[in-house]
């Protein structure tokens, strides 16, 4: 009997054999479908929001310098998205790119893109309603405005209404005359404190309020501004004058060498009774940032287009720098009869020419080597 058993085991063994194979063969492709479903709703549900019915605000840092893979696992470690991996290869498949740094306030019911389209806008300098207000050189009111917004309790309409305040900014002109009087006495302006409000870091306490705030940048603008009053009118210029001047050399230039050769350009065509001409003037006519103006934007119906209207046009077109007002006090190569400029998009160098036909002679080669 127990012959015969082992007898017909060896005949029953390959069947046994293939039995398991088969067994274990379904096991690894339920393994394989099982692991590629979950993948897939894994990646599916990373896709989407974290929390769509969130509405909790979480304050992200994003260092200067920062890849997409390192942003991706600081939004995950901050549970603002389900994983890092895969905002880095959806952020690579849509092709954002030119993501900045800064302090952003996002929440788990943005969608990847909203993040990202967030993250290319720019994030706030400080952490966001630090109390920490920074007043860059060059930025306008409204742009002043959406910082106050971010990192104060006060809005940005308050801001921009008390800046128009006809009893406020009196008060203010009251108290600061040489800086304000011509302030106050221009007309269609769109800002009366345009151009007051000075470059530096202000600190908003719980017991700050948004004048007092204001009024803080407007005496730093009178400290900064005070040493060159009797300069400004040997120039036989009003404060509002310089100041605007000013604004836009600040906007213009980059080096403060440039700054002082563009401000002797300007003085120049104002001189000879030309239009000074600025882009500058035309984006702040139009009320936005672009990169390049076209020649409809030249057309924009403004008192700020100084490709339309003569002299410097209202008022200050940003908060300028006190090197900027240094640079049209003093110019550099006045002397030199230029009337033109322009910078290379590459390497930033301006160049600046006597006559109309030497500036387009420089116009049509820059063209050439930007584009190559």
């Amino acid at each position: 009997m127990d012959n015969q058993s082992e007898n017909k085991n060896p005949q029953e063994q390959p069947k046994q054999a293939r039995k398991i194979i088969w067994i274990v063969a379904a096991m690894v492709v339920l393994m394989f479908v099982l692991i590629g479903s979950f993948g897939y709703n894994y990646v599916q549900s990373a896709l989407k929001p974290l929390d769509p019915k969130s509405h909790k605000k979480i304050q992200v840092k994003i260092p200067i310098g920062s890849t997409n893979k390192q942003i991706g696992v600081i939004l995950e470690e901050k549970k603002v998205i389900k994983n890092g991996f895969i905002f880095d290869y959806y952020v690579r498949t849509k092709k954002f790119a030119s993501f900045k740094a800064g302090y952003y306030e996002l929440t788990p019911s943005m969608t990847l893109t909203q993040i990202a389209q967030e993250l290319q806008k720019g994030g706030a300098n400080v952490p966001i309603n630090s109390g920490k207000v920074l007043v860059r050189e060059g930025v306008t009111a409204d742009e002043i405005g959406d910082v106050i917004a971010t990192n104060t309790r006060f809005s940005k309409k308050d801001f921009l209404d008390l800046l128009n305040n006809p009893k406020f900014v009196t008060q203010l002109k009251n108290t600061y005359p040489e800086l304000l009087t011509s302030a106050l006495a221009a007309q269609n302006v769109r800002y009366r404190l345009e151009g007051y409000l000075y470059p530096a870091t202000y600190t908003v306490s719980k017991k700050t309020t948004l004048k007092q705030l204001i009024e803080q940048m407007v005496a730093k603008s009178n400290e900064m501004y005070a040493p060159y009053f009797a300069q400004i009118k040997q120039k036989g210029w009003s404060v509002q004058t310089a100041l605007t001047l000013a604004s836009l050399v600040e906007r213009e230039g980059v080096t403060d060498d440039d700054r002082q050769k563009i401000a002797g350009v300007f003085e120049n065509r104002l001189e000879k009774g030309m239009m000074i001409q600025s882009d500058i003037s035309v984006l702040y006519a139009l009320g936005t940032h672009k990169k390049n103006v076209t020649y409809d934007d030249l057309n924009v119906d403004s008192p700020y287009n100084l490709y339309k209207n003569q002299g410097v046009g209202p008022g200050p077109f940003n908060n300028p720098s006190i090197t900027s007002l240094q640079a049209v006090l003093n110019p550099k190569d006045k002397d030199k009869g230029y009337l033109y400029f322009i910078a290379n998009l590459k390497t930033g160098k301006v160049y600046f020419s006597q006559t109309y036909e030497q500036h387009q002679e420089l116009t049509k080669k820059l063209a050439k080597d930007n584009d190559a």
